[in-house]
């Protein structure tokens, strides 16, 4: 099984199942072509983070996120006349991609779990597709019209993705010749050329052409690697997720504190006034806790303790809505899962963080330039300020549960401050409510904080809520605003792969996306 918010990467997943490769090959050949597929939300500029529960039921993960490079310090930034990181263009492009040596990371492992499949056979449809074009979905169509005026001057955008300077319509044939060059190439000389071949020296040289800092020395450097997840224990299962530079600690502090609440039905005011208050509790410990890695100065056992999500869940005020402050800014991203019959479960999460990152597209690669590096700080005091091989912040998490019942479930979504509380909706409606997994998914959402090409930060909700429930709400002491769409965008795309305890696979992706789950 094999679930993306895209029905090519379904398929290209799907296909790989189907010819006896394994869940990690499938999500290596789903995530190119979904690179392919939605370039607005994902490329091979990005980062990704991976969990993997084997046969064994052993749970692993893989961070795949590069540090800023050598050349990008605070005083570059301000001897530049920049008071903060900028948005778009190369000095945004500042950090290292890590998704690709992720890929190849991964494939270590499956075939390490008995994978045969060459790079080149799982490669090879986003290959295909992008040399052959794939339709133009309606959100890139919608995104790309939206922030054409911010994104045309930068360099390698309008050639890519402004055909005669114009925003394609949904539908069009989209073609990235270059990118399919590139598969062709890492097809043949394998993944690590990425950062240390002939791939790498190309795209070092094209950002050293349009400013930025990022030098073929900080990819030849590179490399994802493994560490323990994160971890926590609710009765119905043990909950797993990525640390930091991840909010994946919000996202399991949002569930173990919530479970503590126990609202006794779906989509109640308990339901959802304990999953939004809950998420701003978990965001001041996010806040106070999450940066780089080896800079991290709070023990992450500590903060997921029962002692310490006792003192989150008594501090929810289950009748009046805590204030909330400005969040964190959210960012473009894709979500895919599979599962085999071996016992191996996958989440994956890849990311450019704004729609369409940095917007600088390498004209040698093909390959669009993430902006992870504009979540970074020019204040030298700020917990997660910009130094020179610091990983930034990533809102970025992918989730994964091992239940008590003998299941194994892999589940994320795209969406900023959105995705730990859509994980906290999904997970909530189906493990602890019962509530159909397809169902849990597409039943309405909320969120609160920043999410991609947004800045409010209300507590926003899609119409399908009962009135009377949003009416509640407000006089909770909640701001909300009822969206016009019955499923928007902002919401996430969300998808969920589940291994049941008799071998049984069993998968769903959003109706607010453009693809779903494939099974073999």
């Amino acid at each position: 099984m094999v679930a993306a918010p895209h029905a090519l990467a379904a398929a290209a997943g799907r296909e790989v199942l189907a010819e006896g490769g394994n869940a990690l090959e499938a999500m290596v050949a789903t995530a190119a072509a979904i690179a392919v597929a939605y370039p607005h939300m994902n490329h091979l500029g990005g980062d990704g983070f991976w969990l993997i529960r084997d046969p064994r039921g052993r749970v692993r993960y893989i961070e795949a996120c590069g540090p800023a490079a050598v050349r990008a310090g605070i005083a570059r930034y301000h001897d530049m006349g920049f008071d903060e990181i900028p948005t778009r263009g190369p000095h945004a492009a500042l950090t290292v991609p890590g998704a690709v040596d992720g890929w190849r990371l991964a494939l270590e492992a499956a075939r390490a779990l008995g994978g045969r499949m060459s790079v080149a056979r799982l490669l090879e449809p986003a290959m295909r597709m992008a040399r052959e074009g794939v339709p133009v979905s309606a959100s890139q169509a919608r995104l790309a019209a939206e922030k054409k005026g911010e994104l045309e001057g930068v360099p390698g955008f309008a050639a890519a993705f402004l055909p005669g300077g114009s925003v394609p319509a949904a539908g069009t044939l989209q073609r990235q010749s270059r990118l399919a060059d590139t598969f062709d190439h890492l097809s043949r000389a394998g993944l690590a050329d990425f950062y240390k071949g002939d791939v790498g020296r190309e795209i070092a040289a094209d950002l050293d052409a349009m400013g930025s800092p990022v030098a073929r020395a900080d990819l030849a450097g590179y490399q994802a690697l493994e560490r323990p997840p994160l971890s926590v224990r609710l009765p119905e299962a043990q909950l797993f997720n990525a640390p930091p530079p991840t909010q994946g600690l919000a996202s399991l502090l949002i569930l173990a504190a919530f479970r503590r609440l126990e609202p006794a039905r779906a989509e109640s005011f308990a339901h959802v006034h304990g999953l939004v208050e809950a998420t701003k509790q978990a965001f001041r410990v996010r806040d106070s806790a999450v940066c780089d890695f080896d800079h991290v100065t709070q023990d992450m056992g500590a903060l997921l303790a029962p002692e310490a999500v006792d003192r989150l869940a008594a501090a929810i005020d289950m009748r009046r809505a805590a204030p909330f402050g400005p969040g964190r800014p959210g960012g473009d991203t894709v979500w895919l899962g599979a599962a085999d019959a071996s016992g191996l479960v996958v989440s994956y999460i890849q990311s450019i963080f704004f729609e369409f990152g940095s917007g600088c597209v390498l004209p040698g690669t093909g390959v669009l330039m993430q902006n992870r590096g504009a979540s970074f700080s020019l204040d030298p005091r700020a917990l997660n300020a910009l130094h020179p091989g610091r990983r930034p912040f990533h809102t970025l998490n992918p989730a994964l549960a091992v239940l008590r019942d003998g299941r194994v479930m892999a589940y994320g979504t795209m969406g900023g401050e959105g995705q730990p509380q859509t994980q906290a909706a999904l997970f909530s409606r189906h493990v602890l409510y019962k509530v159909p997994l397809a169902e849990a998914i597409a039943r309405p959402r909320w969120l609160l904080g920043r999410t991609w090409g947004q800045m409010e930060t209300r507590l926003r909700l899609e119409r399908r809520f009962d009135e009377e429930l949003v009416e509640r709400l407000a006089r909770a002491g909640h701001d909300p605003l009822v969206l016009d769409d019955d499923y928007s965008d902002i919401m996430g795309h969300a998808g969920a792969v589940i291994l049941h305890a008799r071998g049984e696979l069993e998968g769903a992706h959003d109706p607010r996306a453009d693809g779903g789950a494939a099974g073999v």
